[in-house]
């Protein structure tokens, strides 16, 4: 793996995950009644482990709970190594 790299540019991090056949996704049944949408990943459908607590949403969905959450991915630029962590 290449050194990770920080990122919260919307577009930086669209392209980097469909380049690498990723999708905006978020793990069912970890949504809260606050309105939270429930934990951002970006899945890799045949390339991590298969996982049908995966649920596939827009990029909007996807940045606007980013956003909200104020969160940062890390991420192998050369690869589909990926970690939504927090920005701080």
């Amino acid at each position: 793996m290449s050194e990770a790299k920080k990122t919260t540019n919307h577009n930086e991090i669209q392209k980097w995950a469909e380049q690498h056949g990723g999708k905006p996704s978020i793990i069912k049944g970890t949504e809260n009644d606050g309105g939270g949408e429930g934990l951002l990943r970006i899945h890799f459908p045949g390339k991590s482990d298969s996982n049908d607590s995966f649920e596939e949403v827009s990029w909007e969905e996807f940045f606007k709970e980013f956003e909200n959450s104020k969160l940062a991915l890390l991420h192998d630029p050369n690869g589909n190594f990926n970690k939504l962590v927090s920005r701080d």
